[in-house]
C-alpha cells in the first residue's frame, strides 16, 4: 500500500467526523430530551443497519425494528430500572420471532446496542456532562489515535482474517491514547490514578465492540453496515466502539462505584 493510498479516505472521514461531533456535542451539553431522543435515534438506525445486513431481503422489517428499538430507548430512561429492563430486551425477543437465520447475531448486538444506550443516557443523566465527555473522548481517542498510528507504524495485524487493516501498533496506540485522556481527567476531577487504568480498559472494551461487529460484517460478507456516512460507513461503523465501552461501564459501575475515588 502506498503513501496516498493509505490516506485516501481521510478526507470524507474527517469531513464527516466534524459533522458527528458538533451533533453529538450539542446533544450532550443540551442534555435531558435532547440527548434521550439523539440516543434513541442513533440506536434505532443501527439496529436497521443490524437487520439490514442479517436479512437483506426484508422488506418493512428493518424499519419496524428500528423505530421500536429507538422507542424502547427513548422511554426506559423515564421508567422505574424494573420495568425499564424489560422494555429494552422485549425488541431483541420480537426481532427473533421476525427472523429465520442469524437469530443469535440479532439479539446479540440489540441486546448490546440497547444496553449501551441506556448506559450512555444514565452516565449523561446522573453523572453530568463531564463524565459523558470523558467516555467520548475515550473511545474517539482510542479509534482516531488507532488509525493514525496503524497507517504511519503498520507491523503486525491484529486479526487479518476479520480485520486486515487493524494492527497492533493501532491497538496498542489506542491504549495509550486512552491512558493520556484518563491521566488528565484524574487531575481536573480529583478522582485518582485509577481513572488511567478504568480508561485503558474501556478503551480496550470499545475495540471489543469493534472487532465484534467486524467478525458480524466479514461472516455477513459486508464491508460496511451501511452508506449512511461518507467514508465511515454507517452508524454502527461508528458506534461499535461506544457499545462495547457503555455496556462494560453500564456493568463495572456496579461493582467498582463510578467515578472511582467520589463516593
Amino acid at each position: 500500500m502506498n503513501g496516498s493510498e493509505k490516506w485516501s479516505d481521510l478526507t470524507a472521514r474527517m469531513g464527516s467526523g466534524a459533522a458527528m461531533v458538533l451533533v453529538g456535542a450539542i446533544g450532550i451539553y443540551m442534555g435531558g430530551d435532547v440527548f434521550h431522543a439523539l440516543v434513541a435515534l442513533i440506536c434505532a438506525v443501527m439496529i436497521w443497519e443490524l437487520v439490514g445486513m442479517l436479512r437483506p431481503d426484508a422488506q418493512n422489517g428493518p424499519l419496524l425494528l428500528g423505530v421500536l428499538s429507538g422507542a424502547a430507548v427513548f422511554a426506559s430512561v423515564y421508567l422505574p430500572v424494573g420495568f425499564a429492563l424489560p422494555v429494552l430486551l422485549a425488541p431483541a425477543l420480537i426481532g427473533f420471532g421476525q427472523l429465520e437465520h442469524n437469530r443469535t447475531i440479532y439479539m446479540s448486538f440489540t441486546v448490546m446496542i440497547l444496553l449501551s444506550g441506556f448506559g450512555m443516557m444514565q452516565v449523561r443523566d446522573e453523572m453530568g456532562v463531564g463524565w459523558m465527555l470523558w467516555l467520548v473522548l475515550v473511545v474517539v481517542v482510542t479509534d482516531v489515535v488507532g488509525y493514525f498510528a496503524g497507517r504511519a507504524f503498520g507491523g503486525p495485524k491484529f486479526w487479518p482474517k476479520v480485520s486486515p487493516k487493524k494492527t497492533w501498533s493501532g491497538t496498542a496506540a489506542g491504549w495509550i491514547g486512552a491512558g493520556v485522556v484518563g491521566a488528565i481527567f484524574s487531575v481536573n476531577t480529583g478522582v485518582g490514578t485509577q481513572l488511567i487504568g478504568i480508561s485503558i480498559a474501556v478503551s480496550m472494551a470499545s475495540q471489543m465492540g469493534d472487532i465484534a461487529e467486524s467478525g458480524m460484517k466479514r461472516k455477513m460478507g459486508v464491508k460496511d453496515s451501511s452508506n449512511l456516512i461518507p467514508g465511515h460507513g454507517g452508524l454502527m461503523d461508528r458506534f461499535d466502539g461506544m457499545l462495547g465501552a457503555s455496556v462494560f461501564l453500564l456493568i463495572i459501575g456496579q461493582f467498582i462505584g463510578f467515578p472511582p475515588g467520589l463516593g
